[in-house]
């Protein structure tokens, strides 16, 4: 059993992690937000397949809450959507800018812990 404050910084790095493959930066004038999945996945198919094994480090993280199996199964269907439509040329990048399948996910892990309070 881990103790609350190792559960903390977990958080912390699963936030992190999200921010800086999600919405690290903003295209200038607008509130469009976008991060290294987005810029890796430029590279066609290849660029897509690596975010979505770095994806998977958020899920493997996220196996320290134990939660819910439909959670972990909501979280895989997420990655795999965000590979499988972002390898489309050109739609798959605008798809990348607007899911944020990391994003999605850590929301996920969040309202568990919340709604299990």
């Amino acid at each position: 059993m881990q103790s609350e404050d190792d559960l903390k910084l977990s958080l912390k790095r699963l936030n992190r992690f999200s921010r800086i493959m999600e919405t690290q930066w903003r295209i200038p004038f607008t509130k469009i937000r976008f991060g290294l999945d987005f810029l890796i996945g430029l590279v066609p198919v290849v660029g897509d397949v690596l975010t979505g094994l770095l994806s998977l480090w958020l899920i493997k993280e996220s196996l320290r809450y134990q939660l819910p199996k439909r959670i972990y199964i909501k979280m895989v269907l997420n990655v795999l959507l965000d590979v499988l439509v972002g390898s489309i040329p050109l739609l798959g990048d605008f798809f990348d800018l607007m899911f944020k399948a990391n994003r999605r996910n850590l929301k996920l892990v969040i309202e568990h812990l919340e709604s299990s309070k």
